[in-house]
């Protein structure tokens, strides 16, 4: 029983960091800050967009599925949709672009000339965007018990702490991987985001299909 939780946790985790993908966050965020930001600076954006993350996410879990209830969505086309979404975000990933599905071109030049980018658009929506959203959603409703919903908030927590590492480090791996680099280890987690998509499609249809 240890190790089912345990391999949940870790399926959760995962999939929250690659969906996340804060590499392609801390690169956003060192071109909207600049070349020579103080360390306090970038130690303040990675700590409130981090924060932003879990609260937004730990907000979703609570209270992300309610709206569906209340038009009556069921669990089946939740994956279906979810998956629809994560796979457009997979084929961008896997491509080294940045989704629009998290961030457009209006939304950069704009946070160019905010003095805080950390909550938006940082937080919302380039880390916390709709994939992130919906995977929260079919999370949590396909694992209802009390064990698995302590687990998915432990989840998230850790991936919002990893995601501040990264970004408090960001300048440092950019620096470190490059152009090149940051496009391989995002194509790398495209793939796992693409795996995800492709269970929830496949599962959701199957259980629209079953269900007609």
């Amino acid at each position: 029983m240890e190790l089912l939780y345990l391999q949940k946790l870790v399926y959760f985790t995962v999939g929250l960091i690659t969906i996340l993908n804060p590499l392609a966050a801390a690169a956003i965020m060192v071109s909207l800050l600049g070349s020579k930001p103080s360390k306090d600076e970038v130690e303040g954006v990675s700590r409130k967009a981090s924060l932003t993350v879990f609260t937004a996410s730990v907000i979703t879990v609570f209270t992300g599925d309610l709206i569906f209830r209340v038009f009556g969505i069921n669990l089946p086309s939740i994956k279906v949709i979810g998956g629809i979404v994560l796979l457009v975000l997979a084929l961008d990933m896997i491509q080294g672009k940045i989704s629009k599905t998290k961030h457009s071109q209006s939304e950069s030049q704009e946070a160019k000339e905010k003095e805080d980018i950390s909550i938006v658009p940082l937080g919302i929506p380039i880390l916390f965007g709709p994939g992130v959203i919906t995977t929260l959603i079919v999370f949590k409703v396909k694992n209802p018990d009390t064990v698995s919903l302590i687990l998915l908030v432990f989840a998230i927590f850790i991936s919002s702490f990893a995601t501040y590492l990264v970004l408090k480090n960001g300048y440092l791996l950019v620096k470190v991987l490059g152009i090149t680099g940051l496009k391989i280890a995002t194509r790398i987690m495209g793939l796992i985001v693409g795996a995800i998509a492709a269970e929830f499609l496949v599962s959701g249809i199957k259980s629209l299909w079953m269900g007609s």
